[in-house]
């Protein structure tokens, strides 16, 4: 089957809903999802919500990675305020979960289930890739690793896709040497929601684009 690989959503139900509605047939491809489901946007409960139903409706059909922001909010429940996490989207997330009545601890019980990587022979997806210098690039922790790198990128041999860093052009970006794409379009920074249609094989079959719905974000501040 092909698969329709989705970038960083954080929040943005609507943008998200409509580019699966428009782009993604679940008889035909598997949904891979890249991580960042939550934070920054004004909906991360109801994007929960979304996924859960997916998961539910097409099983391994769908498939959603674990992003940083997600590992950062199981720290944050588990392990005591996260100063770096709650001013980055991490305190409206909890505002929001509180409003809409979704426990904390149902959000760090789905994380837990949540693979870091969807990989076959020619393909290797995850959050944010395999660094060029990593040693633990599974270690949830390591700055380096698939949740968090932003160094250069290792050449697997085989295609990857990573979101993760925000690519400065507003379009998904292919880098020939490390033969990887990132694919985050900076969904809640009012750009775009990104996509890419590959084969099993890692061949490009189609990029898509969708701009983001004004309600999925705040409205940019008034200039003085």
């Amino acid at each position: 089957m092909n698969l329709l690989v989705v970038g960083d959503v954080h929040g943005c139900l609507h943008t998200f809903q409509k580019l699966l509605d428009e782009h993604w047939n679940p008889e035909e491809e598997v949904l891979v999802q890249l991580g960042d489901l939550i934070d920054r946007g004004k909906h991360t409960p109801g994007t929960l919500r979304l996924v859960w139903e997916l998961k539910e409706r097409y099983g391994p059909q769908a498939v959603f990675l674990k992003g940083n922001h997600e590992y950062e909010f199981v720290q944050h429940i588990e392990h005591g305020p996260n100063l770096y996490w709650l001013p980055q989207g991490g305190q409206d997330t909890l505002d929001q979960l509180e409003a809409a009545q979704v426990k904390a601890q149902e959000v760090v019980n789905w994380i837990g289930r949540l693979p870091l990587v969807w990989e076959d022979e020619y393909l290797f997806i995850s959050h944010a890739g395999i660094a060029a210098q990593a040693e633990y690039p599974f270690d949830e922790g390591n700055e380096q690793g698939v949740l968090w790198n932003r160094a250069p990128l290792k050449n697997l041999g085989r295609l990857q896709i990573f979101g993760h860093t925000p690519c400065r052009s507003g379009r998904p970006e292919y880098e020939e040497a490390s033969h990887f794409w990132n694919i985050d379009t900076g969904a809640y920074r009012n750009a775009a929601l990104s996509a890419i249609r590959v084969t099993p094989f890692g061949e490009v079959l189609e990029i898509i684009s969708c701009p983001v719905d004004a309600r999925d974000v705040e409205p940019p501040a008034a200039s003085s």
